[in-house]
């Protein structure tokens, strides 16, 4: 499961590296309004809370004496090197603490603000967390970038070219008769439930 909960980690940071790299570095501190982030904040932010979260967890509270939140979204960060920097620290730290976790404790009791929650379950949490603001990264680099953003996903209007293509590729034994509720995954006849 460890390697589950590390690869969907690796995903969400690869697309927020995948903006870091479509943006110039004026854009990363950039802020639509005071109330705003910039992308450079974020990242700090992000850092900060792997940093409280993950070190030592096994044997510290998740929130360290030392952390102050509220700096985490003041940005005294100065370029993008240092940026950088500042979120691969955070991110060796989250890989190193879910490579110490092992099959039978996951649902070991760990604190974070002096609350007990499961090792599965404060995983889950960060699962939760991390990529809520990762989409805030990518969505600012979509408005900064306008018509020359590079998709990160499947691009507009391609979804139904993209699935065709999986269709194709796939063994027509291991597509299911009833994998749609509305339609046969090898028709195009619509169920008698659905039609109207």
């Amino acid at each position: 499961m460890k390697e589950l909960f590390i690869s969907r980690f690796q995903y969400y940071k690869e697309l927020a590296e995948k903006t870091f790299d479509q943006v110039s570095e004026e854009q990363l501190f950039w802020k639509y309004n005071e109330e705003s982030n910039s992308i450079a904040t974020l990242v700090k932010h992000l850092s900060e809370n792997m940093l409280s979260r993950w070190t030592n967890f096994l044997t510290e509270d998740g929130e360290k004496p030392n952390r102050n939140r509220d700096s985490e979204f003041e940005n005294d960060l100065a370029s993008k090197d240092e940026m950088i920097r500042v979120w691969e620290k955070g991110w060796h730290v989250l890989f190193d603490a879910l490579n110490q976790i092992k099959d039978e404790n996951w649902n070991n009791t760990i604190l974070i603000r002096g609350e007990k929650h499961r090792i599965l379950d404060a995983v889950l949490r960060q699962l939760a967390h991390y990529p809520y603001h990762i989409g805030q990264i990518i969505y600012i680099g979509k408005m900064l970038k306008n018509d020359d953003w590079k998709t990160l996903s499947i691009p507009k209007n391609e979804s139904k070219k993209l699935n065709l293509e999986k269709m194709k590729s796939q063994d027509s034994s291991e597509i299911q008769e009833n994998s749609s509720p509305v339609c046969f995954a090898k028709s195009d006849e619509v169920r008698d439930d659905y039609k109207i």
